[in-house]
């Protein structure tokens, strides 16, 4: 691949290739599972949310952060801003049918991970018991 446009087959036949350093796939893949792409997605797919409706489901993250990650989200194609031209304004965010579909993935991942927390806790605690750490 010599430019960042142009796709690397990958090894399931597809014309991309998130394992290639140049391929587009793998800058859509960090929004997607970046600290707050991932929680962002899973939270719209509740329903359309307002920036700060959005920013209290998403604990912990700064409008700044949140910004920029709806900006990266919505340039991909996953989410869909809609300016309503009220006074004041009103700005809604909701999941396209692509953001939907990579939101269910997502979730499926989230919950996996979260009926398996007992697990990782013990492995946690036995590894930071054999190294002195914790």
């Amino acid at each position: 691949m010599t430019t960042t446009q142009e796709p690397t087959e990958g090894l399931d036949g597809l014309p991309y290739n998130v394992f290639a350093k140049a391929c587009p796939s793998r800058g859509t893949l960090e929004h997607v599972t970046g600290r707050w792409g991932g929680l962002t997605l899973g939270a719209l797919y509740e329903g359309s949310l307002r920036f700060n409706e959005l920013r209290r489901r998403v604990d912990g993250v700064s409008e700044k952060m949140l910004s920029q990650t709806l900006h990266a989200l919505e340039r991909d194609g996953l989410v869909h801003r809609e300016a309503q031209p009220t006074n004041p304004p009103r700005v809604d965010y909701e999941l396209t049918p692509l953001g939907r579909g990579v939101a269910e993935r997502l979730l499926t991942l989230i919950h996996f991970v979260e009926g398996q927390m007992d697990d990782v806790l013990e492995a946690r605690r036995r590894y930071d018991e054999t190294r002195g750490t914790g």
